[in-house]
Order: C-alpha cells, then structure tokens, then sequence
C-alpha cells in the first residue's frame, strides 16, 4: 500500500486519510465508509517533485506494536479501481475512500493503500528515486527510516520499489502513534509516472493482501 514526487509513499505514497469520501472520477471502486485512527500521510508528496504539505518538524520512532491492530482478513474481497490517471489497481471492498487532487487513499484502521499520478519526461530510476523521492521523504514523512530502493518486476511492468518505516500521524483524540511498515512502487508509461503506496503496522501480517493490490497494478 505507500509515499514520494508523488506523495507515499509508496511511496509513498499524502497523506491524507482523515475524511472520507467518495470520488467523482472514478469509473468503479470501493464506497467510502468511515475510516479507523488516523493513518500517516504516506504518498502526500504530489506526482512531479513538488511536495504537498511542510516540511513536519523532527521526531523519533514510536515503538513497534507486538500485536498491532492491522492484520487485514483472509476473506477480504477485492475490487477494481480505475484511476484517472490511466491504471487501474484491485483495492480491498469497503475501504474508506479519500481523493485529494490528483491523488487517492483507500484507508481502514491503521492499513492504507494510495495512488497517485503526473506527467512525467522519463522513467525513474533507482538513482532519481533516492535523490528526489527519498530526499522528499525525509521532509514529509515522520520518523522515517529508509529500507531499499531497487527495480522489481511486476505483472503491471517494471517499477522502482523504495521501502521504509515511519511513524504514523498522532490519533486526533488520543494522540497515539503507531510505527508503519511502507512499500512505494513507481511505475511509468508513455509520460506517466504512477506511485502506489502501500502501509501497515510493523508486525501486521499482510504479505498476501499487499502482494494481491500490487500485481494487480495494470495500465489500462
């Protein structure tokens, strides 16, 4: 899910993820529905390079969850979405739905999946992603810590997958945070550059969930 250029996540990517709502351009998708405690704005940096919010002032990893309340169900149903912006990805049923510009958040409890999208001159690479995208990172996500940077090979084609840790943003009533595992995939296609940006608590088991929405990434 997630990030982040885009922004994840993956990255990034927003954000994101405190209203919900649903979007007018979408062809088919999840209806929104309320959402749980407020995930980190993983994928708020805008597709581009110019990010979507200021920079947040430092601060230091929250401890990880032993049983962290994020494992998504085995019997999640998964639904198309088609983007705006030329792709379409499955994302799980009855997931809150948030669009901010050209970015969008599927969000429940403390798991996000985004997607975001924008013109771009050329394909990122492992050595644009860590100049630009992880730079960004560092200024719009909390907490983080880098994983890897690398090119995989997806179904939906080749994409530069960055990983990290961050924090998540504070519960609005409570306050707490809880510690997030990010996958950011970016992809790219014929002047198009897509970031999907998938998190989760560290220790959530959700390997099979997240690998379901990012083989599921298709231009369409």
């Amino acid at each position: 899910m997630r990030r982040h250029r885009f922004v994840p996540a993956l990255i990034g990517l927003s954000l994101t993820l405190a209203a919900c709502g649903a979007s007018s351009n979408a062809t088919t998708g999840p209806t929104a529905t309320s959402g749980g405690a407020s995930p980190s704005p993983t994928g708020s940096t805008s597709a581009g390079g110019s990010p979507a919010q200021s920079p947040l002032p430092p601060e230091q990893p929250v401890p990880s969850e032993s049983s962290p309340p994020g494992d998504i169900p085995d019997n999640t149903a998964f639904v198309l979405y088609r983007a705006p912006g030329g792709f379409v990805i499955r994302v799980p049923e009855g997931w809150a739905r948030t669009r901010s510009g050209p970015d969008v958040s599927f969000t429940d409890k403390l798991n996000t999946v985004s997607a975001a999208w924008a013109a771009a001159p050329k394909a990122p690479t492992v050595g644009s992603a860590t100049k630009t995208e992880v730079a960004q990172l560092r200024t719009t996500e909390r907490a983080l810590r880098l994983g890897d940077v690398k090119m995989v090979t997806l179904p939906g084609g080749k994409a530069v997958l960055i990983t990290f840790q961050e924090n998540s943003a504070p519960n609005p009533v409570t306050g707490k945070q809880y510690r997030l595992d990010v996958e950011r995939f970016e992809f790219f296609r014929g002047g198009t550059e897509a970031a999907l940006t998938l998190s989760s608590p560290v220790g959530a088991d959700n390997v099979d969930p997240w690998r379901i929405v990012s083989e599921s990434f298709a231009w369409s």
